[in-house]
């Protein structure tokens, strides 16, 4: 397949990105000081192979087991790969923060930017609740190993709170921060990844056999049928296959956006994907104790693997390397997050947009959306409370929010055809083979992901994504009626009231 970011019949010539945002209709107002590595860097951290591998690999082991977890990693990158290339080509002809609901809007009329943009919204605030409470939680085995913490439900909200007023904080200091952080982010989860299998390699006297890492199933869901279980037991991948819509919405705060963004979501993906693979597959093979492991006392699975594999001391030394790799990328989506939010209140799409969408003079950040963005991910992850299997909800509500809002705007491509301008970056005659994959994969594993994860289905073990899907769309409809004469992206250049208002949300 080759990959063109030159510019041929039908497509855009590279143009100065600030011109270019003016454009589109957008008033340049956030700083662009994020290069290409530093755009590749946000969406490779949000993806983060030690938080999404870690976080469910204890769900994982119990819906399809070893064989399930690598054979559906190699099978989902594969997907979302393409899925990522689709939406790459998408971003490189609109470069905004508004990102996916933006294009829908532009190639598929307000109402389908309008759904987008809740479903985006929706997926990126759950992967903050994931992704934070994910590091509450090896925060809390951390605690336990060292000091004979106890991790209750109520001591990690305690926890996950303050990671997030964290990562609140972090952001509010400007895209400059968040970029140097994210590039340290890439080292950090690569090195992380070599130290961990490598120590887990050469460390314990045993090791699991080929056999039993690559072909074991495992079924602990309750459910009776084996592909209904290993179908399920894909969220592990597709969750932490999330995210990469990152490098589209720091679009408006990175130098030459249009191939950079795109060059950043495509790089990201399959850079996990290989270390993702190596990742699981070094864990599986240090495998000491499977029930054991499973019913670990710290809460979380991984932790059990490496204390029994290298004590108590190297177990420390893993889980501060993967706790730090799990901050890092919570405070990359939390900067993704709240540029969705500023860029859906810019087109007065949420309730209050016109304190959302405001900017600091100082830093160029849009401070209110970072805390309505954490405020949110907290209210998201109650439920973690009172609910065993909530955060595996939590996750889900994650792919079912982000990834139809991925083919979305791939699938308005799709039927634009030749209307359809390209940017820089494309994929010249495999657009629409490379399309359609993406779609119909989408399709699949949002149908998925709603379904129930273990039986008997009862109130505590019930997957209420679904819930949270009706929930947000329902918002989303009722919304519409109040605010559709005032919602809308501009036309171009934007009209003069577009940015007075823009201008005097700069504070």
């Amino acid at each position: 397949m080759s990959v063109s970011t030159s510019p041929r019949k039908g497509t855009s010539a590279p143009k100065d990105e600030e011109q270019r945002l003016r454009e589109l209709g957008y008033q340049p107002v956030l700083a662009r000081r994020m290069g290409g590595f530093g755009n590749f860097a946000i969406s490779f951290s949000v993806i983060s192979i030690l938080s999404g591998c870690m976080t469910l690999y204890g769900f994982g082991m119990s819906t399809g087991g070893p064989a399930v977890m690598l054979w559906g990693w190699a099978g989902v990158g594969l997907f979302v790969l393409c899925v990522g290339m689709a939406l790459a080509e998408v971003t490189s002809a609109y470069p905004t923060s508004g990102a996916l609901y933006y294009m829908a809007d532009r190639l598929g009329g307000r109402k389908w930017g309008w759904y987008t943009g809740w479903l985006n919204l929706l997926g990126l605030l759950g992967a903050i609740a994931g992704i934070d409470y994910g590091a509450a939680l090896f925060t809390g085995a951390l605690l336990k190993l060292q000091w004979g913490f106890t991790p209750t439900p109520g001591k990690t909200m305690i926890i996950f709170v303050c990671i997030l007023l964290l990562h609140a904080v972090i952001n509010l200091f400007g895209v400059r921060v968040v970029s140097i952080l994210n590039s340290i982010s890439v080292w950090w989860h690569l090195a992380g990844v070599a130290v961990i299998v490598s120590v887990l390699a050469i460390v314990p006297s045993h090791h699991q056999s080929p056999s039993f890492v690559f072909t074991e199933f495992v079924n602990d869901t309750g459910w009776h049928n084996p592909l209904y279980v290993a179908a399920i037991g894909l969220l592990l991948a597709q969750y932490t296959f999330c995210g990469y819509d990152a490098s589209a919405h720091l679009s408006e705060e990175t130098s030459n956006a249009s191939v950079s963004a795109a060059r950043g979501i495509v790089r990201a993906i399959w850079v996990s994907w290989v270390a993702g693979f190596v990742l699981l597959a070094g864990l599986t093979f240090a495998i000491q104790d499977y029930a054991g492991t499973q019913n670990s006392e710290t809460g979380v699975p991984p932790a059990q693997i490496l204390i029994d594999a290298l004590g108590t001391s190297g177990a420390t030394a893993m889980l501060l390397i993967v706790i730090a790799a799990q901050l890092f990328c919570g405070n990359a989506e939390v900067a993704a997050a709240s540029r969705m939010v500023f860029a859906f209140s810019r087109d007065n799409a949420l309730p209050g947009s016109s304190l959302w969408r405001k900017v600091s003079a100082r830093t160029q950040t849009p401070v209110p959306a970072v805390w309505l963005s954490v405020i949110v991910a907290g209210v998201l992850a109650l439920p973690s409370l009172y609910s065993a299997t909530a955060y595996g909800a939590v996750t889900a509500i994650n792919v079912i929010g982000i990834t139809p809002a991925y083919a979305i705007p791939v699938l308005l491509k799709l039927r634009a055809g030749d209307r359809f301008q390209r940017g820089p970056w494309h994929l010249g005659r495999w657009s629409k083979p490379v399309g359609w994959i993406a779609v119909v994969w989408v399709a699949i594993v949002t149908v998925l992901f709603l379904l129930p994860q273990s039986s008997p289905v009862t109130i505590g073990s019930m997957n209420y994504a679904s819930i949270a899907l009706v929930v947000v769309l329902a918002l989303a409809t009722v919304w519409w009626f109040v605010a559709r004469r005032s919602y809308g992206t501009p036309s171009a250049y934007g009209n003069a009231r577009e940015q007075a208002e823009i201008e005097e949300g700069i504070i």
